[in-house]
């Protein structure tokens, strides 16, 4: 009987650790996301002038087209 109870105790520590690990990752990587944003618009512009061109609107949507396209 004492094996079981022990059993039960350890499934549940593991079922609590998951779904606290999970929870506080999930937040971190919501944190993460807010203070650092993923590619915009004007970070396609400065580094099109960093290689010395002037990007098009055309172009700029296009590249935010296809960064979208994979979220």
């Amino acid at each position: 009987m004492d094996l079981w109870i022990s059993i039960g105790y350890v499934l549940l520590g593991l079922a609590v650790g998951a779904f606290l690990g999970f929870y506080f990752t999930r937040k971190r990587f919501e944190k993460e996301l807010r203070e650092n944003p993923p590619i915009n618009e004007k970070m396609i512009r400065a580094m099109f002038l960093q290689m010395g061109r002037k990007p098009s609107e055309a172009q700029i949507k296009q590249i935010m087209k296809s960064v979208n396209q994979y979220k």
